[in-house]
């Protein structure tokens, strides 16, 4: 048998199980994998560094499957290479509640999934955060990390807007350890790409300082070749893989059909026919098992090789790379931010949070050097720059903060893959308003439990003269609608600090950190050990005997109702104000805590420059609100908060009604 035919018939294998767990599943997609089959096993068998026997192992290749909807062919690869996880019985549960193969692959459900991926787009963007992060530890260690990217996307993946952000990315930064195997079998699920697109895959992405090269998917020795020639690539590298969707199936091969439904028996049948697949199914032969066991063990001697090494190093540096791998703080962390807290409790100030916020990052980065900040071009906005970071440049990585350019979706997808690869801690940075072009891979960071920290600065219709286009109003409510995403508004520097100590603490929710553009004075002057923000809200200013009004509110606002306070308490109302720096964290209290801090006062007035969802579960549908309920308008804030009613008089009049009415 020719090398050759052994590869197409280990490759075969990946196509039957493909086709196998869709029809048994009777939902799926097996053309990609039966279409990408050949290139999979070449990489898998010839090229990807890898022992399937420690899928953890730090310095692996990485492997993405941006198209995900072919998450059979990842499935079946992780089978066949040896992952003890991966049983014949999870494959013919694909699709099912409780598996281990749901439909798109998801990172912490399967081992050795790096990424969760199926929104299109989302995993080549990942894959960018991968390779950087790569550059980035080989800078910091230089002699235990060597390894590369390798990412299969689709046609999809190449047609959705975060593409162009993250191959530019990736090709100005000179990221050659990465490279994308692209499926190009011009198909979608409508039919011939033809139908919506034109574009020169292979011109774009030399446009954007990548080598890109087109091949017979269907050919491994072309494969080969192709994946070889990467080693030494001075670029990052686009293999544009020309293959047939649903390859072997008679009928349906190349067409839409082959996309997104099981075969059909008759189908599955002819197909096993014309790939001389003559096995029932999930059948797998003795020769081609073990030949694929061997593949999954291929890179044992590397792996044990690297060990060897990292042993050889200075027992410090080593403790302190693994400290980084499992996410750890430094011992001393938490007793560095109660020092800088008391700092700025003996140093009051008012200071817009945005700079409470650059002031507290230059000691969180200090005390962590595993942290990457960056900004998509409003470095001098967002004040995620701090002094003590070095700038990385392209071919130079030993710096601390990225210059992403205005390209937010892929800023976010990219910190997302510097989380996923482990030994680094990313922070990305760009206004509120623009948390919308974040907002799909602020999604996927919740819904894998990735520890990444964005800065949305000029958080309200406080940035004033720009207007409703840059004035954010529903952006708080439509961020902390997101499961497992912590969204801070600090109200002033000691609140700030709180929330970044919080952030870089939290190992498995994703943080938001909305700030001002706008000064605020410090209302935080008694000192305290304890981060009060921690809980979520807690009561700021009590009232002089059994309160009649609480006030509630985040950010700015929350100066605001202390001054209202003291107009309520003169007129009468004891007055009780409630800051509320992390809505998320205050639900997840016990009920009595929540209850004591909610209270019993007749009168409950959320005050927020955003809208009105998301706080009848503090105030009550009957609740007052001082807030947004449209968008904003240009002029200088102050007369903009007037305009709208969000003031000290504003907060006053509505108490002093609710409270009449009440009576």
């Amino acid at each position: 048998m020719t090398d050759a035919n052994a590869t197409r018939r280990l490759a075969n294998a990946i196509r039957a199980l493909a086709m196998d767990a869709v029809e048994k599943a009777n939902s799926g997609h097996p053309g990609m994998p039966m279409g990408m089959a050949d290139v999979a096993t070449v990489l898998f068998t010839k090229v990807l560094k890898y022992d399937a026997s420690a899928p953890f192992w730090p310095d692996r290749d990485r492997f993405i499957l941006s198209a995900g909807h072919g998450s059979m062919l990842l499935y079946a690869l992780l089978h066949l290479t040896g992952s003890k996880e991966m049983t014949i019985d999870e494959l013919k549960r694909f699709r099912q509640v409780g598996s281990r193969t749901p439909g798109h692959p998801e990172r912490g459900h399967t081992e050795s999934v790096e990424t969760t991926t199926g929104p299109l787009g989302a995993g080549i963007s990942n894959a960018v955060g991968l390779a950087l992060a790569e550059r980035i530890l080989a800078a910091q260690y230089p002699t235990i990390t060597d390894h590369r990217t390798f990412a299969i996307c689709s046609d999809g993946d190449l047609m959705e807007g975060v593409s162009q952000e993250a191959i530019a990315i990736a090709g100005h930064y000179k990221l050659s350890r990465l490279v994308f195997l692209y499926d190009d079998n011009s198909i979608s699920i409508d039919g011939d790409t033809s139908l919506s697109d034109s574009v020169d895959q292979i011109k774009r992405f030399e446009a954007c300082g990548w080598n890109a090269v087109r091949i017979d998917g269907h050919d491994p020795e072309a494969i080969e070749a192709a994946l070889k020639a990467t080693e030494n690539a001075d670029k990052p590298t686009l293999i544009a893989c020309k293959t047939v969707i649903g390859f072997g199936a008679p009928k349906k091969a190349g067409t839409e059909k082959a996309h997104g439904s099981p075969l059909g028996a008759e189908e599955i049948a002819g197909a096993r026919k014309a790939l001389g697949w003559d096995y029932p199914p999930f059948e797998i032969p003795e020769d081609v098992r073990s030949a694929w066991a061997e593949a999954g063990l291929r890179g044992r001697a590397a792996r044990k090789e690297w060990e060897s090494r990292f042993e050889a190093i200075e027992p410090a540096v080593r403790d302190d790379y693994e400290r980084r791998l499992h996410g750890d703080l430094p011992a001393d962390f938490a007793a560095i931010m109660t020092a800088y807290r008391a700092k700025l409790y003996a140093a009051p100030k008012e200071v817009a949070t945005r700079k409470a916020g650059e002031a507290a990052l230059e000691v969180v980065s200090t005390a962590l050097p595993e942290l990457v900040s960056g900004s998509a071009d409003l470095t001098p906005s967002n004040n995620t720059l701090t002094k003590n970071m070095t700038v990385i440049r392209p071919g130079e990585y030993g710096g601390t903060f990225m210059h992403w350019g205005i390209r937010e979706h892929g800023m976010a997808g990219a910190i997302n893959g510097l989380a996923i690869h482990g030994g680094l801690l990313p922070v990305g940075s760009t206004f509120l308003v623009f948390s919308d072009y974040c907002r799909p891979s602020l999604r996927l960071a919740a819904l894998m439990g990735l520890r990444v920290v964005q800065v949305f600065t000029h958080d309200s219709i406080g940035v004033g003269e720009d207007g409703p286009t840059h004035q954010p109003v529903e952006h708080l409510a439509s961020l902390r609608a997101i499961p497992n995403l912590n969204v801070f508004r600090p109200c002033d520097q000691i609140e700030t600090a709180e929330a970044w100590e919080l952030a870089v603490s939290s190992k498995t929710r994703p943080s938001v950190l909305a700030l001002t553009r706008q000064n605020l004075p410090q209302l935080r002057l008694e000192e305290t050990a304890e981060n009060l923000s921690a809980k979520g809200a807690y009561e700021l200013a009590a009232a002089d005997g059994p309160a009649k009004v609480s006030l509630f509110a985040t950010g700015s606002e929350v100066s605001l109702a202390i001054e209202a306070k003291a107009k309520l308490d003169a007129a009468g109302l004891p007055t009780r104000v409630v800051s509320a720096p992390c809505l998320d964290l205050f639900f997840d209290q016990p009920g009595s805590y929540r209850a004591e801090v909610i209270g019993t006062a007749p009168v409950k007035i959320a005050i927020e420059a955003a809208i009105r969802q998301g706080w009848d579960a503090i105030i009550g549908s009957d609740g007052g609100f001082v807030g947004m309920s449209s968008f904003g308008e240009s002029g200088p804030y102050k007369e903009v908060y007037a305009k709208f009613g969000i003031t000290v008089d504003g907060v006053t009049e509505l108490a002093t009604r609710l409270a009449a009415s009440a009576a």
